[in-house]
């Protein structure tokens, strides 16, 4: 509203001092037009320099997120960027495969890193400072300003288990590339055995120490066992072909 406002005030004063012949009445109408165009003028600058009739809202949200590699290796992917860690590029996937991976944003108000933790599964935990305003009065005087959820800052924090293995975009390519290879053939033949096990030796040890455990503990503990080999798995892979 206050854009028309600012348009038509400064149109109807045009109109008044370029039209209307009397004197006393184009007094009258240029100056209430006058202010008119003034005071939206005014409403309209500190709207966008100080943001008037706003308010700061933090939101945060959480989603499952995937290795990028689009495989079951536990990988962590980023593509750094500067030498502070700041502005690297954490790259992810939302579903098991996709052909175009996800990113975080590279801008000057995001921020990304990792969190190493003891959970299972990772996920993207994104919290967003936006500028919105106050209540539906200023949301209508303000329409059309484009001012309306403007970014602040924003934060994504990856949580990634800690068996997973961090790896830049090139060292993931690298390893893309073993994988496809005859060597890489052979060594996942021989990771293969290996794994099952590993992972049988890890399940005995927790059965173990709980007789008692469900179907679905003992998946559970199979799982993040394999995770946890695969892991181990890629470390030597990447320490073989540096």
């Amino acid at each position: 509203m206050v854009i028309i406002l600012t348009f038509l005030g400064a149109l109807v004063f045009f109109a008044c001092m370029m039209f209307i012949q009397q004197k006393n009445l184009r007094i009258i109408l240029a100056t209430l037009t006058g202010i008119i165009f003034v005071g939206s003028t005014l409403l309209m600058t500190l709207n966008y320099s100080h943001h008037f009739g706003m308010q700061k809202v933090t939101t945060t949200t959480t989603k499952r997120i995937y290795s990028a590699s689009n495989s079951s290796m536990p990988l962590a992917i980023y593509q750094p960027i500067g030498k502070s860690g700041r502005d690297d590029v954490y790259i992810y996937n939302t579903k098991v495969k996709q052909k175009t991976p996800n990113h975080t944003q590279a801008n000057e108000y995001t921020t990304s890193r990792i969190k190493w933790t003891n959970g299972s599964t990772p996920q993207l935990v994104t919290t967003e400072t936006r500028w919105q305003y106050r209540n539906d009065f200023y949301k209508v005087l303000y329409a059309w300003s484009g001012m309306n959820n403007t970014l602040v800052k924003r934060t994504n924090v990856l949580e990634y288990p800690r068996m997973y293995v961090k790896l830049t975009t090139s060292q993931a390519d690298k390893l893309a590339r073993v994988a496809k290879s005859a060597t890489g053939a052979k060594l996942q033949a021989q990771a293969a055995e290996q794994g099952r096990a590993f992972v049988t030796s890890k399940v005995q040890a927790a059965m173990a120490k709980n007789p008692n455990m469900t179907a679905k503990q003992i998946q559970e503990v199979s799982a993040q066992a394999e995770q946890e080999f695969q892991a181990q798995s890629v470390k030597q892979i990447l320490k073989q072909v540096k």
